[in-house]
């Protein structure tokens, strides 16, 4: 039941109504069962999967909760841990490594048999694993409480608009919203109808139409001259940031309406100034997941300069292979992780770079924002590419003579960016991503009217998955 179809808009309005309609405890039964019909609309297997991981990380939490003995709660963790890494390695990651120790054996001329698994990858069992996760460390190291309502907690983990692509929301945020009574009001019905609004425009006007242009490019059998893949590698980026971004603020509001306050994903990053305010601003709740439970426990930037490149440079390898068992997101964490430390070892010199003159504050800034979008565009090559093989002709067809090809006939698609950039510009200048709220009706009437507009004329015909759904 993808969020771009009808078929959600109808599951929507058939559950809004009667959730308006029940008491506090009602409405939490009735949404983890709307949760549990929305994730078994994909293949009902799957919840026997979330149900398995719920009840193991309920069991522990209260387990952790009742026991002072220090290595009894670490047995209580390693179970919690071990169970999501196993459920998410068995079904995402198992044919990958086993792949990669043959090809290993190989080279020694030992011959291995690759593992093949016959499996479906279940949706959103890399949001939901670190969610649970997240919950038993923080009752481990004495950062929240354990909750001993069932349903509750199934819920933190169900919750329909965030479950299959998150955002990964953390206990100490999402629970107490479920404990305690929600109150929707007017006001946070229409702004999570523009979040509904504004997410779509991004993904079924921006996103989808730049998926053919893209594809034709990155996809197989194609052989694109050097200016096709710079185009195509920009349109690249839209395209993902348009998609993902999109969904969680279809997530965000959907959410909303029901009272509840989901963390924000993204806060513009085309206008980052650096790869580190980059993922400051880029799926904030991976970043912050990886620093807190990864790159803080290994010692974070306590421990001087080196280890904390190390740190770094861990960190991001594990956000790669978080995002596929493949080699090209092994090679992008990769690229993260040394383009994290060479920032960290340029900091200091670049600190040192202080514009006397406003104009030259200003350049400056534009001069950081430059370099970081364009860094964050050609990082997604590595990104988009299905194979080592893509990776190294593209990279090569860069250098070789300019050839303009069909690029002219993609002019109107990249137009479509244009919105986008419109309104991130006016949200970066007031530093308020929902400063159009703050307008009067007659402002946000007619925009509202033309980006509905652009969906239905616009927007691609049939249903097209959500990239992030792959992960």
């Amino acid at each position: 039941m993808l969020f771009n179809t009808l078929e959600y808009g109808a599951f929507l309005l058939l559950v809004l109504p009667v959730y308006y309609l029940l008491p506090h405890r009602g409405q939490n039964v009735f949404l983890l069962l709307a949760s549990y019909l929305f994730y078994g609309s994909w293949d009902p297997r799957f919840l026997l999967l979330i149900l398995f991981s719920t009840a193991v990380d309920y069991w522990v939490g209260l387990s952790l909760a009742a026991s002072s003995d220090q290595r009894r709660r670490r047995l209580l963790l390693l179970i919690s841990v071990l169970t999501n890494l196993g459920l998410l390695g068995l079904f995402k990651y198992a044919g990958f490594f086993s792949e990669g120790f043959a090809d290993l054996m190989a080279l020694f001329g030992i011959e291995v048999s690759r593992l093949v698994l016959d499996i479906v990858l279940p949706v959103g069992i890399s949001f939901y694993t670190f969610q649970t996760m997240s919950y038993t460390i923080d009752i481990y190291r004495g950062h929240g409480k354990p909750t001993r309502n069932f349903a509750d907690f199934a819920l933190f983990v169900a919750f329909f608009p965030q479950l299959v692509a998150g955002p990964i929301e953390r206990a100490v945020n999402l629970l107490p919203q479920i404990l305690s009574p929600r109150e929707p009001s007017w006001e946070k019905i229409g702004s999570g109808c523009w979040l509904i609004l504004w997410g779509l425009f991004k993904k079924v006007v921006i996103a989808d139409n730049l998926a053919f242009l893209v594809d034709s490019v990155y996809g197989p059998g194609s052989s694109p001259t050097n200016i096709e893949v710079v185009v195509a590698t920009y349109a690249f980026f839209f395209q993902l940031y348009c998609d993902f971004s999109g969904y969680t603020n279809i997530a965000r509001g959907t959410a909303r309406l029901m009272g509840f306050e989901l963390m924000v994903n993204f806060n513009l990053p085309i206008f980052s100034t650096s790869p580190a305010d980059f993922w400051n601003r880029w799926h904030i709740s991976l970043g912050s997941w990886i620093r807190d439970y990864v790159h803080i426990p290994l010692g974070g930037s306590r421990l001087g300069l080196w280890r904390t490149c190390r740190n770094l440079f861990v960190m991001f390898v594990l956000v790669g292979l978080w995002h596929g068992a493949a080699w090209n997101f092994v090679i992008w964490g990769v690229w993260q992780g040394i383009s994290m430390v060479l920032h960290r070892l340029a900091r200091h010199p670049l600190s040192l770079v202080q514009p006397e003159t406003r104009s030259g504050v200003l350049s400056w800034l534009w001069i950081r924002r430059i370099c970081t979008f364009h860094w964050a565009c050609f990082s997604l090559l590595l990104f988009r590419a299905t194979s080592v093989d893509q990776i190294g002709s593209l990279i090569l067809s860069l250098f070789t003579t300019p050839q303009w090809g069909q690029v002219v006939s993609w002019l109107p698609g990249m137009g479509l960016i244009l919105p986008l950039l419109l309104m991130e510009m006016w949200q970066a200048y007031r530093n308020d991503q929902e400063i159009l709220l703050r307008q009067s009706r007659w402002v946000r009437l007619p925009v509202y009217t033309l980006i509905l507009l652009a969906i239905l004329l616009l927007g691609e015909e049939g249903e097209v998955p959500f990239v992030y759904f792959q992960f």
